[in-house]
């Protein structure tokens, strides 16, 4: 069975025909999937000429084929202004310009913060590893999928997940001098990911991160929002800190497990949202069951974790999610590894978590 580095050198000769570069070397050829000697990936284009797609699918397909694939599925998307800039050589911005362009645009702009019709909510977690991130990217969906018009930040800035939990390969644009949110299933989406090349670590100390921070609420154009999530980083240091204190309107959800341990840690971020005055909406319980081939519950990480740590902090417990990833096929249109579909049994109970945030962040105030 080939790997996925075997696949990227079978097609180091397929060419982007306006620079000459290589594919791989640029990239372009990505979302590689093989599965019992089937390979399904994506190709960026500059442009979707039907001819120029004709010629790599066959280029491609008989390449593969030829090294023994015994199926090869083919996926084309257009590249993004910023990756079209790269290829052709044009001037572009640096990282560092780009945000600095949004700050020159305005740091005092807080109409964001100001505004008495946007509902905060922070996800947080005691430790890593729960499953916030998922947790977080679907519940933003899913308030997306009730109509609500919702921004995420991804403000676990030392482990961004968010872009390739959801999907997303494009990077933000500048237009009149604001930063454009990617958008993705109906959720406007800004994560440091999106600043940071090759999976470099993040080595900036705390100032600097909350400068990020603030610029991701003053200098990105979010547009008119109901809903904005931030994926806070695991624990309660300086990064979850300066949310809180940039953010106090902000209410709460926190993450955790059945596990006795985990739920213990948690308590922690609870107390935190506690001692800086902002409401804790509820808990979720993620990974709480297994389900097994007889479609009985295996509760593989214990029980009861989630509802003793909504006990201590006295609040409720929102949702209990299975333990278990999306069924999503690369093939898809819309292919992202961790957003559940709203017709599958997890998507549903996100879907009613969604409605119970709804709920307490609307109806109290109606």
């Amino acid at each position: 069975m080939l790997s996925k580095e075997q696949v990227l050198q079978l097609l180091q000769p397929l060419t982007e025909k306006h620079s000459g570069q290589s594919l791989s070397e640029l990239q372009f050829i990505r979302d590689i999937m093989i599965k019992e000697n089937h390979i399904s990936l994506t190709v960026v284009c500059l442009s979707l000429d039907e001819q120029e797609q004709s010629e790599i699918r066959a280029f491609v397909e008989q390449t593969l084929t030829g090294a023994g694939a015994e199926g090869v599925h083919i996926r084309f998307r257009e590249a993004s202004e910023h990756e079209r800039q790269t290829v052709l050589g044009t001037e572009e911005p640096t990282d560092e310009e780009v945000l600095r362009k949004g700050h020159a645009a305005g740091m005092e702009r807080n109409e964001l913060l100001n505004s008495p019709d946007v509902h905060f909510i922070a996800v947080a977690s005691g430790k890593g590893g729960v499953g916030k991130s998922t947790v977080t990217v679907n519940l933003a969906a899913a308030l997306a999928r009730q109509g609500k018009r919702v921004g995420l930040i991804d403000a676990d800035i030392y482990g961004f997940s968010v872009p390739d939990m959801m999907g997303i390969e494009e990077g933000p644009a500048v237009i009149d001098d604001r930063i454009q949110p990617v958008e993705r299933y109906g959720v406007k989406v800004m994560s440091m990911g999106f600043f940071i090349r090759e999976n470099n670590p993040v080595i900036w100390r705390g100032p600097m991160l909350g400068k990020m921070l603030r610029q991701f609420f003053s200098d990105v154009d979010w547009g008119e929002l109901d809903y904005l999530l931030l994926d806070l980083p695991p624990g309660t240091g300086d990064v979850a800190l300066d949310v809180h204190q940039m953010v106090p309107q902000s209410r709460e959800i926190i993450v955790t497990t059945p596990h006795a341990t985990a739920a213990f840690v948690a308590a922690r971020a609870g107390a935190m949202a506690l001692q800086t005055d902002h409401e804790i909406l509820g808990i979720v319980e993620n990974m709480s069951y297994y389900l097994n081939s007889n479609g009985e519950k295996d509760y593989v990480f214990g029980r009861g974790g989630g509802g003793r740590l909504a006990e201590s902090l006295h609040t409720s417990l929102l949702a209990q999610i299975p333990l278990g990833a999306p069924d999503n096929h690369p093939s898809e249109p819309d292919f992202s590894p961790s957003v559940y579909k709203s017709s599958t049994e997890t998507g549903e109970l996100y879907n009613e978590l969604a409605l119970q945030v709804i709920k307490q962040c609307e109806h109290k105030e109606g």
